[in-house]
């Protein structure tokens, strides 16, 4: 695909993500002055925040929640994803058995149960958010991946999982294009919708149940106030100061800079991008079948995810992770033309049939990664503060049970959730700079390397392996 047309079928992209450039968008709600209290201060309105705010209430219907965000709910990693909720708490089944072995079979039973909770909440308070039961279709583009998927189906079936494996044929009669070498279609671990308005719809729960939210509201500190904690606030454009204190606070601020200093060890945030089609054909969809509508991911290191829309628009993204020195977070890296044109190559090489078709939105956001690829969990402020992070991409889902997580936490007790090995154990730390940016592009390049080498990694990556510290695109 040359560039000049790449770059036509961009050129009318609007440089914002799609799911927030709707008018179903909620106008904002206005933002905290002044000093205020409140028995829990929930900081982050993504799906971490959220879910911990209504579940707080739901268990404590005269609790005082008030939640306060720095931009609007959602606006973030939770209005910007692919809206593929996962079941798995681990970020897959094989990472989970590499990193928690004598766990795996309760965390997949809990993850199991997650998801049922989410689709459970989604129909209790009507949330339409396109929810679709269709579970997600991981293809190879090359020939040494169908081996991997092969093991990945063996794995997914010890553990009860409804999997098909697909060859050439099959996998081409579900979605067509020439990339597909084979593939493996996991039934029931997997569902889609629209990211914002489940978010949007979580937004209208919390308040619906009580909860107080603050938008554009930026926590610009943290300390103790005797048995409580205070938590300074900056209120909207003029930056209004003002405090709230509370006896208990949720800390969900995910990839963000963060109010604990021990979490920069731990988190990097990892720009990803996607593009989003303008609404297919009937003749452009009958092409390329896709009439089970999952959720599709190739088996690459650098991987693609891509997903149909209610509208039959496509969503195409994935590929580059990119971290910026510092853990440089800013609005203007929401954009990289490099990406956006490798993406488009890559979507017309999957579905050559559909040349000609154009890219109505493109944009990027930032995910909260670490070493373990999925999420951990922690207290600060002698248990009066929980957090929970490192999601790395798979947040839609796991972001509920870390919610639940965080309030057992809070609470003191014993749990089943607060005894996990997930839960009391941290990843490893990421090193300082400059060996943290160092070690994170040599871990890109060794993937992208391994990926032209039919799969072979290098001496960097297999000590990487065997130091259970690493870097996921």
């Amino acid at each position: 695909m040359t560039a000049g047309h790449t770059g036509r079928a961009l050129a009318d992209a609007a440089p914002v993500p799609y799911w927030l450039d709707r008018p179903e968008r909620p106008d904002p709600l206005p933002p905290l002055r002044g000093d205020h209290s409140a028995d829990l201060l929930v900081i982050g309105g993504g799906y971490s925040g959220l879910w911990a705010a209504l579940l707080a209430k739901r268990d404590d219907p005269g609790r005082d929640v008030l939640l306060v965000e720095a931009g609007t709910c959602g606006w973030a990693a939770s209005g910007r994803n692919g809206g593929f909720c996962a079941a798995s708490l681990t970020h897959g089944l094989a990472n989970g058995v590499d990193r928690f072995p004598g766990e795996v079979d309760e965390l997949e039973w809990l993850g199991r149960q997650n998801l049922a909770a989410i689709v459970a909440t989604v129909e209790a308070y009507g949330i339409d958010c396109d929810l679709e039961r269709t579970g997600e279709l991981a293809v190879a583009v090359a020939p040494h991946q169908l081996d991997g998927l092969a093991e990945d189906a063996e794995l997914a079936r010890r553990y009860g999982h409804d999997v098909r494996l697909l060859d050439r044929d099959e996998v081409r009669a579900e979605v067509d294009s020439p990339t597909y070498l084979g593939g493996m279609w996991d039934r029931d671990r997997v569902v889609m919708l629209d990211p914002a308005k489940l978010a949007w719809g979580l937004r209208r729960a919390c308040l619906a149940e009580g909860v107080r939210i603050a938008e554009h509201t930026r926590v610009t500190g943290l300390r103790g106030d005797g048995a409580a904690l205070r938590a300074g606030t900056a209120g909207g454009a003029d930056g209004a100061p003002g405090s709230v204190r509370a006896g208990q606070v949720v800390l969900a601020t995910n990839a963000f800079p963060p109010l604990l200093r021990r979490l920069r060890a731990w988190v990097v945030p990892v720009y990803d991008y996607a593009l989003m089609t303008e609404p297919l054909s009937a003749e452009q969809r009958t092409a390329i079948g896709w009439a089970n509508r999952q959720g599709l991911a190739d088996s690459g290191n650098q991987f693609h995810y891509y997903r149909l829309t209610a509208d039959d628009r496509i969503l195409f993204g994935g590929y580059d992770a990119v971290y910026h020195y510092g853990n440089r977070v800013a609005p203007a890296l929401a954009q990289r033309p490099a990406t956006f044109g490798a993406l488009a190559d890559h979507f017309f090489t999957t579905f050559p049939p559909l040349d000609g078709v154009r890219f109505s939105h493109r944009w990027g956001g930032v995910i909260d990664t670490c070493t373990r690829f999925c999420p951990f969990f922690g207290t600060a402020y002698g248990g009066r503060l929980a957090y929970a992070a490192g999601f790395t991409g798979l947040g839609v889902g796991a972001t509920r049970f870390g919610a639940r997580v965080m309030l057992d936490l809070l609470a003191g007790a014993e749990t089943p959730l607060t005894r996990l090995e997930l839960v009391r154990r941290k990843p490893l730390p990421f090193p300082p700079e400059p060996a943290r940016a160092a070690g994170i592009n040599l871990t890109r390049w060794s993937l992208a390397r391994a990926d032209a080498r039919e799969g072979r990694r290098n001496l960097w990556l297999r000590t990487l392996d065997r130091l259970g510290l690493g870097f996921d695109s």
